[in-house]
């Protein structure tokens, strides 16, 4: 890592819904740039707790079932512009465990401005393997991984 800063301990969420595409949220804060759940994992919380709980403060909807959780952390750095901005500057990057779950409900169970500070401004179901140029460069190579891990489910 380019910091001594430590990795945040994050869950990712690969949602898939029954045509085998995958939730992504254009990011408020970055309009244009998309990505999947995520968020991180807090002290004595469960990789599962954490994914019902980012599922609920992100896209407003805990209907899902895991189908599988990838045994292999997956880490990205923050460019250096960011470093010292999210996460009062505790942490360089993120070392995120991806479970990959089916979206149990309908388009309109979802609610990306339940929580009281969304995430998301836009969404939309994607194709697993098409989501790589919506996403930011800093996020693209662990993407790529998330993409290669989970393939098998479409």
């Amino acid at each position: 890592m380019s910091t001594e800063l430590p990795y945040r301990p994050c869950v990712g969420i690969a949602l898939f819904n029954d045509d085998n595409h995958v939730f992504v949220g254009e990011r408020i804060d970055n309009p244009g740039a998309w990505q999947m759940p995520q968020g991180g994992i807090d002290e004595g919380e469960t990789v599962e707790d954490a994914f019902f709980r980012e599922m609920e403060e992100e896209i407003g909807s805990t209907l899902a079932e895991i189908i599988r959780v990838h045994d292999t952390p997956l880490r990205y750095e923050l460019p250096p512009h960011l470093l010292g901005k999210l996460w009062n500057g505790q942490f360089g990057g993120q070392e995120q465990i991806w479970v990959a779950a089916r979206f149990m409900g309908l388009d309109s169970d979802i609610n990306i401005h339940a929580h009281r500070q969304p995430e998301f401004q836009a969404w939309q179901w994607a194709p697993l393997d098409q989501i790589l140029d919506l996403i930011v460069p800093f996020k693209r190579n662990t993407y790529a991984e998330v993409i290669t891990a989970f393939k098998d489910i479409v």
